[in-house]
């Protein structure tokens, strides 16, 4: 059920268009991310480096039609359809160009492990939903506006009987995804990094 800030919200799919706006609001959420700071020490360097990886998740995974945004773009949860979770070897060395800076590529090794482990542990069956990326930018966060992008995949999950899985890049981000029938089931901790917390949600009857 909807609450009363996300009944207000109103939601739809992202088109190709989206892009350029979604990319820079989610790096301006994700600024402050424990694996974005893993990821990319340097604070300077840090927002173009988001802004690009963004760019190209969105791109990904825009063509499954379930890249769910708000009005104002300044918040966007970004799907991958069951069977579809796993990235290619083509979409992997996109990622990898994403740190082919200078000061940042002698981290490609650490990271490899780091998000190859995550790979690793994602739950290969039964089919579900991944959730690859949810962001809002600072300034309009509890609005309702996570909830509310969330909510048609849910509603999806839980009309066709199928699961989804994510994994939470902050611990006070548990409770938030718990509200939304999401559990714990693990952790991962990346090399030298900080701990992500597997979540998992069965359909809802």
């Amino acid at each position: 059920m909807l609450g009363r800030d996300q009944a207000s919200v109103k939601v739809r799919r992202a088109t190709e268009a989206d892009i350029p706006s979604l990319a820079r609001a989610l790096a301006r959420a994700f600024l402050d991310d424990p694996v974005a700071e893993w990821s990319c020490r340097s604070e300077k360097l840090r927002p173009a480096v988001l802004e690009r990886f963004q760019t190209i998740r969105l791109k990904q995974l825009i063509g499954h039609t379930e890249v769910w945004t708000a009005e104002g773009l300044g918040c966007a949860a970004l799907w991958a359809p069951p069977k579809h979770w796993k990235t290619t070897p083509r979409e992997d060395l996109q990622i990898g160009r994403v740190l082919a800076h200078p000061r940042l590529i002698w981290r490609l090794p650490l990271l490899t492990v780091g998000f190859g482990a995550m790979e690793r542990v994602h739950p290969p069956s039964p089919p579900h939903w991944y959730l690859a990326v949810l962001g809002t930018e600072p300034d309009m966060q509890g609005q309702g506006l996570g909830s509310a992008v969330l909510a048609p995949v849910l509603e999806q999950c839980d009309s066709d009987g199928v699961a989804a899985y994510l994994e939470s890049s902050k611990e006070r981000n548990i409770a938030f995804y718990a509200r939304h029938g999401f559990r714990v089931t693990g952790e991962i901790h990346l090399p030298r990094g900080p701990t992500m917390w597997q979540m998992w949600r069965d359909p809802r009857p």
